[in-house]
Order: C-alpha cells, then structure tokens, then sequence
C-alpha cells in the first residue's frame, strides 16, 4: 500500500512540475506567459499571461522585452464590425482577483521585432507593478494561433498511461 501511495505522489509532482512557471512579487503571481511565433516578416507580436492579485487593488504599468525596440500594453475594442487594437496607459488589478491577458483582450505588444518569434524558444519580459514593482517572467513561444502557453496544451499530452479504472466508479 506504502508502495502505490509513494508512485501516486511521485505522478502527482511529475504532473505538477509540467505546469508552466509562476513568478511572483508582493501579492502578484504571473503564470502561464506565452507569445505566438510570428510569420514571415512580422514586425509585431503580442503575449499573454494571467496576473493573480491576492492583495490589495493594483495595476499593471508597464512592460518590457529585448525582442523588440518597443512594448506597450494594448487591448482590443470593436468598433462596429471590425476589431482593432489600442494601447492603454494601464491594466487594473482589482484585489483578489485574476486578470487573463489573453488573445482577444489585454495583452502585452511587442513591436519593431529584432527577429522572429520562433516556437519553442522564449524571452524574458519585465512588468512594473504600481505596488508590487517589478517582475520578470520568462515567456514561451507557442504555434502562430497559439490560444495558451504551450506548457498549458493538455491536447499533446499522451493520456494513454492514465489508469482510467481507478477515476471511474
């Protein structure tokens, strides 16, 4: 019995440590940072994370990354049938809350790429908090469409070695 518990808790930390980083400082974790590859000669590319905020109201200022000459905060707005993005001064944390920055919303703009962004490399990225200060998260690179951090795609996972026998009764 010993023996079956001790493989359980080893698969459980295995599963766990393919779980993307998370970064914190003050009462800020970011987890889940990813960016999509750029095609041809792209000169922009966004990323996206989640910012879990367990204290007190904060924002998310500013944000920086080598990759390009410059990074800003954008979100997306429509504007009758055509969605379009625009830069914001910055992105509210409201206490004890999570914020995605995600595809289709808030997300972080990288512009004037010094090269490609090539799936399976990453990039450091710096976030200035009003109060929690600075962080720097690594970011993956997923597929051009990527919708999460490739850490995140549980649809490449093999589920083939899952003992389905002992989760259904």
């Amino acid at each position: 019995m010993k023996t079956l518990f001790a493989a359980a808790l080893i698969v459980a930390a295995s599963a766990f440590s393919a779980h993307a980083a998370d970064w914190t400082v003050g009462s800020i974790t970011v987890s889940d940072a990813f960016a999509r590859a750029t095609a041809g000669k792209a000169s922009s590319g966004g990323s996206f994370l989640t910012i879990k905020n367990d204290g007190e109201a904060d924002r998310l200022l500013a944000a920086s990354a080598d990759v390009g000459a410059k990074t800003e905060l954008h979100t997306h707005i429509h504007e009758g049938d055509v969605m379009k993005m625009r830069q914001v001064d910055s992105i509210e944390l409201p206490a004890k809350t999570t914020v995605a920055l995600k595809p289709g919303g808030y997300h972080v703009m990288m512009m004037q790429l010094k090269a490609p962004l090539k799936k399976g490399e990453s990039f450091p990225l710096e976030l200035t908090f009003e109060k929690a200060g600075k962080l720097t998260v690594e970011v993956t690179i997923g597929g051009i469409g990527a919708k999460m951090s490739p850490e995140m795609d549980h649809s490449k996972m093999d589920h083939s070695k899952i003992d389905k026998s002992k989760s259904q009764k």
